[in-house]
């Protein structure tokens, strides 16, 4: 819209252009306001994979979890992991089932490298015991991944800014699509992921040397985006016996072992062990914890299931499904006993 045409003085003129000028500023300002607030109201959010995310509380951290309330104060100067000859723990070499998907741990020190999605992890999980057994120390140089040998050791460099750290891999996770390590509080922080909750690395092993040296390992393999692993089909149960985690500590509280019965169910995983299904029966409760009352621990043909249930419907159990999917990045499947 203009003044084309308009008898108006120059002087007018002047005015009344700078007054339509302002107004159209005004409402293209608007506009895009509204635009903004509803694509705010509309548009989920979408992590670095492309999946949408669900709604972070606690202050934007993910699932509660965040830094803790009294941070070391040298935290910058806190070493890298070093790494040295140490056994690997045959209780966690086997294979193993988490929400439906399959998982091969490797049994020996050998070349890795895959490049994939780091997050981390820091005090919802802090003082509470690992799939090795240790105490997880937030402020430690450490790591979980699903498949390099426990313990061992790996390089870890932020692909976006050159940084990296040495960390000593003691857990089992993220078992989460498309992310490939989770870092203690403390790597997170050397590497620069703290801020945005995830970044893309490169994770390669190091291998000890029976003088007490190390290197990156060798011959390097080509770097490769992490392996999604094969998921484990919905109309029957995993017979791969497993044991990721350790044994919870004494203390912690019996976990109900349920028996047959007929119904819905949703598996969330299976293992070759009771007190390794306890433990991560333990870390499920505390990641959805609005799940807690229905999990528990269904043993048959030598294995130790996680399910959760019963439901009235298989509706219903797909439903919440889905909501564990939104929640944790992986869907459990369906099943009727």
């Amino acid at each position: 819209m203009g003044d084309r045409g308009l008898l108006i003085p120059g002087a007018e003129r002047r005015k009344t252009s700078c007054h339509l000028s302002l107004v159209i500023c005004h409402l293209a300002a608007a506009a895009l306001l509204a635009a903004t607030l509803a694509g705010c109201g509309s548009t989920p959010r979408r992590d670095s994979t492309g999946a949408p995310t669900p709604p972070r509380t606690g202050g934007g951290y993910y699932l509660d979890d965040g830094p803790g309330a009294n941070p070391p104060a040298d935290i910058d100067s806190i070493p890298d992991a070093v790494p040295r000859a140490e056994p690997i723990r045959a209780a966690t070499s086997r294979p193993y089932v988490v929400m439906g998907r399959s998982y091969t741990p490797m049994t020996r020190l050998e070349p890795y490298r895959a490049r994939g999605i780091a997050s981390w992890y820091g005090r919802r999980y802090h003082g509470k015991q690992t799939s090795s057994g240790e105490i997880y120390d937030m402020y430690a140089m450490t790591a979980a991944h699903t498949a390099l040998p426990i313990p061992s050791y790996a390089r870890v460099t932020n692909l976006a800014n050159g940084r990296s750290v040495v960390v000593r891999v003691n857990d089992r996770g993220p078992f989460v699509d498309g992310r490939i390590i989770d870092l203690s509080y403390t790597a997170a922080h050397r590497i620069g992921v703290l801020a945005g909750g995830s970044a893309m690395v490169e994770v390669e092993s190091i291998i000890p040397d029976t003088s007490g040296t190390f290197a990156a390992s060798r011959p390097r393999a080509p770097a490769r985006s992490a392996p999604e692993p094969a998921p484990v089909a919905a109309t029957r149960e995993p017979d791969l016996p497993a044991a990721p985690p350790a044994p919870p500590p004494a203390s912690s509280p019996p976990i109900p072992v349920a028996a047959d019965s007929g119904g819905y169910y949703l598996q969330l995983g299976a293992f070759g062990s009771r007190e390794n299904a306890e433990t991560f029966l333990a870390r499920m409760k505390s990641q959805v914890d609005w799940l807690a009352d229905t999990l528990h621990i269904f043993p048959r043909d030598g294995l130790f299931r996680v399910h959760a249930g019963p439901y009235s419907s298989q509706a219903d159990a797909r439903a919440s499904a889905e909501r564990i999917t939104q929640a944790l990045g992986v869907k459990p499947f369906v099943l009727t006993r």
